[in-house]
């Protein structure tokens, strides 16, 4: 595990060599939260050495645990020779110095763990920037008196102004790097934004796979693209957004997208940082909710995912809930619901087996709004080019002939080809 912070501050090293600690301060989700700050740790690629966990009603000021439980971490730590304590919990910065100061080695907190693992698995120009963006504005918060100074760029003492304390010269330098990571960010947005309106133009629906982490989006964006997006069983397998063309017949081309996995208690640092690329889910003409319906706090993680959505403006945005997983829950056969208006709302499926991904395709077809047109029209024998034009797009579902040799064609077809085709005809 890489330390998160780059050694912008000077602080114990870490290494892979990890105890976690957990304090039970959520009585009905203590069990669920420790399981997953195992797989966090797990994901951060630590060897996990122990887990220490006790009840604490509140945070103490110092060490945020308890003097007695305080002795357990350092016995433990020198006992098991570890390299790097990760809290489950936000720490303040004075608390991680006092840490870090009596345990004689690196202390992480949940969101500083979260951190580190974003930075080992962003591999875009835009994910790297998003996550040193992130890093450095969770740095600035915590710029104390009591660590000691930043590393020295652009010939040390010369950076220092007149009568500058060295935590006046840290927080310049931190507040210059983030507006300059800012603004190579708006490049990118800008290039983003143009890609965006060319596909407006061109009228391609877009549709963005959201969910919790490891619900298993990129498996269904593989499934439903045929492509081979890194999939694997931990937190944050996906970082970066992947985008493909699928082909929805009688729709035609659509943008799918998959995204960054949320989380609970996701660090504020990150909704900020990441707020430039969720912003897909803004302009998405439908999101598809993949919930693992086989985790039994499903329910929890929605409302976690909703918060998330609603944080970033994007709780407006046309959404279909998916079941993933089912084939993990015998008995349990694939699905379409529909809301009291008649409108597809769940989608029962396993990504992993392709059992309901039919459903998903009609569901897909009825829910991109004013994308598909139905319509009755009837050509004259002279306009068969017009009438093998439809037939090749797949849009005639229905044809016969009048008395008059007319043709009346029954269609569903997209609204951009209908109105040329037909503008073309007239």
């Amino acid at each position: 595990m890489q330390a998160s912070q780059k050694h912008f501050i000077d602080r114990h090293q870490g290494g892979e060599r990890a105890i976690l600690v957990q304090m039970n301060m959520r009585q009905e989700a203590f069990s669920e939260d420790l399981a997953e700050f195992k797989a966090l740790a797990l994901a951060a690629e630590v060897k996990i050495l122990t887990v220490i966990t006790g009840s604490l009603a509140k945070p103490h000021a110092k060490f945020f645990v308890g003097s007695g439980k305080m002795a357990e971490i350092s016995q433990q730590v020198t006992l098991l020779q570890a390299e790097v304590v990760l809290f489950n919990h936000p720490l303040t910065a004075a608390q991680s110095r006092n840490l870090e100061k009596e345990l004689a080695c690196r202390v992480l907190d949940r969101t500083e763990l979260i951190l580190d693992i974003f930075a080992q698995r962003a591999r875009t120009f835009e994910g790297k920037l998003q996550v040193e963006l992130a890093q450095l504005q969770h740095l600035s918060s915590r710029l104390v008196k009591g660590w000691t100074h930043l590393e020295r760029q652009k010939g040390g003492i010369g950076l220092r102004g007149p009568g500058e304390t060295q935590l006046e010269t840290d927080r310049r330098l931190v507040s210059g790097k983030i507006q300059s990571i800012k603004k190579r960010l708006l490049k990118v947005l800008s290039q983003r934004q143009q890609n965006r309106r060319s596909r407006q133009r061109a009228a391609i629906p877009a549709v963005s796979l959201i969910g919790y982490t490891n619900a298993g989006k990129s498996t269904l964006f593989n499934r439903l693209t045929a492509s081979h997006v890194y999939v694997a069983n931990q937190l944050f397998a996906t970082l970066d957004p992947t985008h493909r063309q699928i082909q929805l017949p009688p729709l035609g081309t659509v943008i799918l997208t998959d995204t960054v996995g949320f989380i609970r208690d996701l660090p504020h640092d990150l909704i900020a940082a990441f707020r430039a690329t969720l912003e897909e889910t803004q302009q998405s003409d439908l999101l598809l909710h993949v919930i693992d319906a086989a985790q039994p706090q499903y329910l929890q993680y929605i409302q976690d995912v909703e918060k998330v959505l609603k944080e970033i403006g994007a709780d407006q945005v046309p959404c279909l809930r998916i079941y993933n997983k089912i084939d993990l829950r015998p008995g349990m056969p694939p699905r379409l619901s529909r809301n009291s208006e008649g409108k597809p709302e769940e989608v029962w499926l396993s990504s992993q087996t392709g059992e309901g991904i039919d459903l998903l395709h009609l569901a897909l077809l009825e829910l991109l709004p004013g994308q598909i047109i139905f319509s009755r029209d009837i050509l004259s024998p002279e306009e068969g080019k017009l009438r093998a034009v439809l037939y090749q797009l797949g849009a005639v579902i229905a044809e016969t002939i009048d008395e008059n040799g007319n043709y009346i064609l029954d269609l569903r077809i997209l609204r951009s080809d209908y109105m040329r085709l037909f503008k073309f005809a007239e």
